[in-house]
């Protein structure tokens, strides 16, 4: 019997290599169905081969689990076995994760640590010990246990520092780092981590952490989303250069691979030809052996992958991968496309603030370009929502949809910085018809919607529109800084109405905010606070006040923050400050500062309020010629950005946006939530720029908008 075996094995990987999936499980399935018993072992290693062919070319998660099941329960009478016994507890852990089964997946992770604490099987024991860890970890950061998940990864670290296996260290150190980002309980820890993981990093040859793409991608993302939060884009900077780098000379690797692949192919093509003489078959031969070496030379292992990882029903070959540890270990984080879907997307964040706007849109162009091929092979395409997702493609699909929505806000962002009202209402409108589709995945995403639409208000002068889109805003999120962010903007658009009414309600929403400003990570919250402030103490005729708010916030911006368009709105009320205080000398060098980097974002609220300040002081100086030149241009610029807004109150989308309504959702039954908050994780929180206008009711008066970054959403589930 065990030849017949052997004969349906061959059998199922020759219809394999075809492509004929259903067949080969089928010649498998034979051995398990037979009316002769096999042996148990020969059952075992059958089951086992079906599930990791269903796992690998199918979403038939179910009927894998129940062939892993079988196989653990023939294993139990089973003594040995120590290599199929890990391998079917791995395989049942994935997907029992699949399926949202969490507890049990934990259970059965548990059962092999305690296999492995009784079994002396050395190196090979030390890692299936990684890869239990590694999985245990990560369902305990699905469950919010970050304590716990930090316990397992650092005993699995010193196993790894044990078997001096640096890369299996840095794999450890990095998915520490990965949870504390998560957790974030206090600067120092993180930092900690930080530096563990620089020391790990360093200690591999530089030649061979090349080699190592994923551990690299994965430590220099890390180290961005740290330096984000504590908002040093100064070295953030340098991280983001070198994942970019690494980005593109992949890619330039990968073309080149396919086309030395294409070429070989046809080759081997011109190969098979009967007719062929030996003078060109021998020429053939030749080039196919240089064809072949130079593969070899681009590829090195990566087509060793063992087991390689598929998602759902999308099919991944080993350019895909992005490995972060060895079999048996599943240490992959992320599939490549959404690697360079997100290096994309921290390279609009970091220029941004920079004003360099053609790149950010270029880059989430690609991005979203990126992300929207991926769901189309995960089968998202129009029509198709959440509950229309199979159990194992809908992890995979949360996370390439919350980058989608995140390229969306910085869109929207850039938009509204630059004035261009239409193309933002466009982008807001495709994350809120993103978010109706899929509403338990984008969960996350109900609160940014709400303050995106309150900005977008807030251009088109809709005021209290804007206030009840930030407070709603405010009021879904659980992020303190998010809250705190939507307070202040709904406290400028208060200011804004120019009542006094209203100003006080904007001393109620700014109050807060003050006394906690400095509790929070990086200086996000109190830049913003410090310019609402010193801009109302302005209007209050609280002069000196005003200045020191402002002075001590426009330096806190330049210094750490590096955001144009705030330090130019810093600089407009400074302006309209000193002419308050009759210091024209002051005021016109501050002003013009402020009206150049205006002119650098296409800022119109901006710069018509610097031109309004301008033309005030040349009143004030006696300056008739320069009075009537800054006129005739702030005219200009008033009735370039009246037509504009115009444009955008008369599309179909104005309305519906600004309307004091939630987008509302379709919502899913418990065990669809269940399953749709269960996969992997991008984990750390990227909160994307904001941005929002300082003006009054007046065009010709004072407007402007403020806008910042920080860290803090994504949140979506892996260690």
């Amino acid at each position: 019997m065990k030849a017949v075996a052997e004969g349906l094995w061959g059998l199922a990987d020759y219809e394999e290599k075809k492509g004929e999936i259903g067949k080969a499980v089928k010649c498998l399935e034979a051995i398990c169905q037979s009316q002769v018993s096999f042996l148990p072992i020969i059952e075992i290693k059958t089951r086992l081969r079906i599930a990791t062919l269903l796992l690998k070319h199918s979403n038939n998660v179910n009927h894998a689990k129940s062939h892993l099941e079988r196989s653990q329960l023939l294993l139990k009478s089973i003594p040995s076995c120590f290599e199929l016994k890990c391998r079917a507890y791995s395989l049942l852990s994935q997907c029992y994760q699949l399926v949202g089964a969490i507890p049990s997946q934990k259970q059965i992770l548990n059962k092999g640590l305690e296999l492995i604490s009784t079994s002396e099987d050395g190196f090979s024991g030390r890692l299936w010990y990684c890869n239990f860890s590694s999985q245990l970890a990560n369902a305990l950061t699905i469950e919010g246990d970050h304590h716990g998940s930090i316990s397992v990864l650092e005993n699995a670290l010193m196993c790894a520092t044990q078997m001096c296996y640096p890369e299996l260290q840095m794999f450890f150190a990095t998915s520490i780092l990965h949870v504390h980002l998560m957790q974030w309980e206090n600067e120092s820890s993180v930092q900690d981590a930080v530096n563990r993981c620089n020391v790990i990093w360093e200690s591999i040859g530089s030649e061979k952490r090349q080699q190592c793409l994923g551990l690299l991608f994965y430590n220099e993302l890390l180290h961005v989303f740290y330096l984000l939060r504590i908002c040093d884009y100064k070295n953030a900077v340098q991280h983001v250069d070198k994942l970019d780098a690494a980005m593109k000379s992949d890619l330039q690797r990968r073309q080149q691979i396919k086309e030395l692949t294409k070429e070989l192919d046809a080759v081997n093509e011109s190969l098979s030809r009967s007719d062929l003489n030996y003078i060109d078959r021998s020429a053939l031969s030749g080039k196919q052996a240089h064809l072949e070496e130079q593969l070899n030379n681009l590829t090195g292992n990566d087509r060793e992958f063992s087991e390689p990882i598929y998602f759902g029903s999308a099919r991944r070959t080993w350019e895909d991968k992005l490995e972060l540890a060895p079999p048996p270990i599943d240490g992959e984080w992320l599939p490549k496309g959404a690697i360079y879907a997100l290096v994309d997307l921290t390279v609009v964040v970091l220029n941004r603030p920079k004003g360099l706007f053609k790149e950010c849109l270029k880059r989430i162009q690609s991005g979203l370009q990126t992300i929207q091929e991926e769901l189309k092979k995960l089968g998202i395409i129009d029509g198709v929502g959440e509950v229309d997702l199979q159990h194992s493609a809908i992890w995979i699909a949360s996370v390439y949809l919350m980058l989608l929505m995140h390229l969306l806000e910085n869109k929207v962002a850039v938009d509204l910085t630059r004035s261009e009202f239409v193309e933002a209402q466009k982008a807001l409108v495709q994350m809120r018809n993103w978010y109706i589709r899929f509403p338990t995945i984008l969960q996350a995403c109900e609160c940014v919607i709400e303050m995106l639409r309150g900005q977008y208000s807030h251009c088109a002068g809709c005021y209290d529109e804007a206030n009840y889109h930030f407070v709603e805003a405010s009021r879904l999120s659980e992020n303190k800084s998010m809250q705190a962010m939507c307070c202040v903007y709904a406290a400028i658009s208060y200011i804004c109405m120019g009542d006094a009414e209203s100003s006080a309600k904007a001393l109620d929403l700014i109050g807060p905010v003050l006394g906690v400003m400095d509790s929070f990570t990086g200086v996000r919250e109190k830049t913003s606070v410090l310019l609402a402030h010193g801009f109302l103490l302005m209007r209050q005729q609280n002069l000196q006040e005003a200045r020191n708010r402002l002075a001590f916030g426009l330096q806190t911006t330049h210094d750490t923050l590096g955001n144009l368009q705030l330090v130019s709105q810093y600089l407009t009320v400074l302006g309209n400050l000193g002419l308050a205080l009759r210091d024209t000398v002051q005021a016109r060098e501050i002003l013009r500062s402020s009206l150049t980097l205006a002119k650098k974002l296409n800022d119109l609220p901006t710069q018509i309020w610097v031109l309004s300040n301008l033309t005030a002081l040349y009143q004030q100086l006696g300056e008739k010629g320069s009075e009537m030149e800054n006129l005739d241009y702030q005219t200009k610029k008033v009735e370039d950005l009246q037509k504009r807004i115009s444009d955008a109150c008369s599309s179909s989308h104005h309305v519906e946006l600004i309307a004091k309504v939630k987008a509302e959702a379709h919502q899913l039954s418990e065990i669809d939530i269940k399953r749709a908050i269960s996969g992997p994780s991008m984990s750390v929180d990227l909160d994307i720029p904001e941005s929002i206008g300082l003006s009054t009711t007046s065009l010709m008066t004072q407007s402007s908008r403020l806008m910042d970054f920080d860290m803090g959403r994504l949140r979506k589930r892996k260690a």
